[in-house]
């Protein structure tokens, strides 16, 4: 039987085409940010939350239009509820059956300031809502940067290994070559393949933990894992000083949204003081209606009605007092609150500073480490192929070399980091 090469290789082409494609998204720092602002949870959830508390305001205002309610009753009695004996021959029942219906508006005059104190407090809560939404949004941001960094590093570790692997394959050649022309010992070789085992194994573990961290960064920003990816470089440099980022931290504490909230918390509790008040404070209402019944004679009949209610709470002021002063101590605690947690907020931003600058610090003296132990390297294998140096020393100079790359891309994240806590700490 003869096979149609031709019709092989189209067949083949087809299932290529037609086989789907895995196509990875790489994810800029922003880009991470500003998903994660939209699919997150967290965020979400404090979307719904300020949309609760501005149909708490609008609910609120309906407090300020008259209260409408309709009324409708009907019965029936076997016996007439009244009986009256006009004459021995004239006999007059009433209320054996009727119908009674109503409606009634009432719109309140006076009542203590409740009303407009509970607008204000309503307004109030859509602020608090608000400024707890860029509260979340700025703890959102800064989890995503963690996650890219954790993933920037490791990825960066991953070059660094790449790199060893490399040298170490050229070095076991050589090392090879050597043994086999008699001029070093099998030792040697040993060393180096030990050393490639050992290289491998941090390997596989870097690639797991990237592998997590991976998946948890598309958890929080809404994407699939095994299709997303970081652009992301570390140079050979650093980036700009802290000292460019800094500010004033006593006029920075009103920017925050730390001081916003308890400024707040405090209008807040002057608000519910003056509705204390207004709960033992006359309440004044007008209003009327129209009234249906058919009760007597069994004659349809409507009229209209109209009335003032003034309600004076007398015996309420007993513990109403005892209300008022808890509230008013409530708005002591507050105001206490509010002081002690700006002067800490300022004492948070020192500690950030301190921390940001530690960080630039110590990033300095790592990526002076990679220059010193890139040079070590360097000599130290100079010194083997001269045959003045062993190989011992030879792979704890790669060793220190290698580990002084991990830590200069670990502090080199890690002052990335430190300017997000920075910017955000000091409200931008």
């Amino acid at each position: 039987m003869k096979v149609n090469k031709r019709n092989i290789v189209l067949s083949l082409i087809a299932c290529t085409c037609l086989a789907p494609v895995s196509r990875q998204h790489i994810y800029t720092l922003d880009e991470c940010i500003n998903s994660a602002l939209k699919y997150n949870v967290k965020v979400r959830n404090a979307e719904n939350d300020l949309e609760m508390a501005k149909h708490d305001k609008k609910e609120a205002f309906t407090k300020y239009f008259p209260n409408i309610s309709a009324v409708g009753s009907g019965f029936i009695a076997n016996e007439p509820l009244v009986q009256m004996q006009m004459s021995p021959e004239a006999k007059m029942e009433m209320l054996k059956d009727g119908m009674l219906g109503g409606i009634s508006a009432t719109m309140p005059l006076f009542t203590g300031g409740q009303i407009v104190n509970g607008n204000k407090l309503a307004e109030l809560g859509v602020n608090m809502k608000a400024l707890q939404k860029k509260q979340t949004d700025d703890e959102v941001r800064l989890e995503v940067e963690r996650y890219f960094w954790q993933i920037v590093m490791l990825k960066e570790k991953l070059k660094t290994i790449s790199l060893v692997e490399k040298q170490l394959e050229r070095l076991e050649t050589d090392v090879q070559a050597s043994v086999d022309a008699g001029i070093v010992t099998r030792n040697d070789l040993l060393q180096v393949q030990l050393k490639k085992n050992d290289v491998l194994s941090g390997k596989i573990q870097l690639e797991n933990s990237l592998n997590v961290s991976l998946s948890l960064l598309g958890q929080y920003i809404g994407a699939k894992s095994d299709s997303i990816d970081v652009a992301f470089v570390v140079e050979e440099h650093l980036s700009e000083s802290p000292q460019t980022l800094f500010c004033n931290h006593t006029d920075a504490v009103e920017r925050t949204n730390e001081y916003g909230l308890l400024k707040q918390n405090l209008q807040a509790s002057k608000l519910q003081y003056k509705m204390a008040v207004g709960k033992n404070l006359p309440t004044v209402a007008i209003g009327g209606g129209l009234v249906y019944d058919n009760f007597v004679m069994g004659q349809d009949q409507s009229f209209y009605m109209g009335f003032v209610t003034v309600s004076v709470p007398l015996s309420g002021w007993w513990g109403g007092m005892h209300s008022i002063k808890k509230h008013k101590l409530q708005v002591k605690n507050a105001e206490n609150l509010l002081n002690d947690n700006s002067e800490m907020l300022v004492i948070r931003m020192q500690n950030v500073w301190n921390t940001l600058n530690d960080s630039y610090r110590k990033a300095e003296i790592a990526l002076l480490s990679v220059e010193q132990s890139s040079e070590n390297l360097r000599l130290n294998m100079d010194y083997y192929s001269a045959g003045t140096a062993t190989m011992s020393e030879l792979l704890d100079a790669q060793t220190l070399y290698q580990q002084s790359r991990d830590k200069y891309v670990e502090a080199y994240t890690n002052y990335e980091l430190s300017k997000r806590e920075y910017l955000q700490a000091t409200g931008r």
